[in-house]
């Protein structure tokens, strides 16, 4: 009996040896990291429906308000996207004369992310039929802002835009929510219209 037993622990013995030497293998290659599944709902817009002197769509699933950062600015409004943790930052100003001046800000803004940004692709735009006119910028890599731009009539109105995703830059993670966001981002530019408020 005692042999038995000693034989039935030499054997679990030379297993748990056997397992040991067979787990410890050199070309072991760690599982690659992953990330959450997003879900996006899906896409349709609603007109903007905030007294300001200009018009556009907004996503159905975005909430619009006056900026409660600028308080002395009725003009100014964020769009916020609560599912994605998004904003769109917008602001307002008249032209008096000062157009290069906007402009120039609005490009110095832009670039104030090129210290995380793999890449900044400019993209003018045009829309003579509504006479709305700018520039996009589209801002690779981990910057806070991937997409920023302006619009303007040339003549008195200038409005400046940015989109804020408020999680960590990492844009390898973040790339499915910048890409449907910069659609809605297009639609805002594309339906652009100014208005005149009395």
């Amino acid at each position: 009996m005692a042999y038995r037993s000693d034989m039935r622990v030499l054997i679990i013995l030379l297993t748990g040896v056997l397992l040991f030497f067979q787990s410890c293998k050199k070309d072991y290659t760690p599982r690659p990291r992953g990330y959450f599944r997003i879900s996006f709902p899906d896409k349709s817009y609603k007109p903007l429906d905030i007294q300001v002197p200009y018009y556009f769509q907004i996503p159905s699933y975005s909430v619009p308000g006056h900026d409660p950062l600028s308080p002395n600015q009725p003009n100014w409004i964020t769009i916020e996207i609560p599912a994605n943790h998004a904003q769109i930052h917008l602001s307002y100003k008249k032209i008096d004369k000062n157009l290069e001046t906007y402009i120039e800000e609005s490009r110095s803004l832009a670039y104030q992310h090129s210290q995380k940004a793999s890449a900044i692709e400019e993209q003018l735009f045009i829309n003579p039929s509504r006479k709305v006119y700018g520039t996009i910028y589209t801002i690779k890599g981990n910057a806070a802002s991937p997409m920023q731009f302006y619009l303007t009539d040339s003549v008195s109105h200038f409005l400046r835009g940015s989109l804020y995703i408020k999680e960590v830059p990492n844009s390898d993670s973040l790339q499915p929510v910048i890409r449907f966001l910069s659609q809605d981002v297009l639609q805002l530019i594309k339906t652009t219209e100014w208005k005149d408020l009395k």
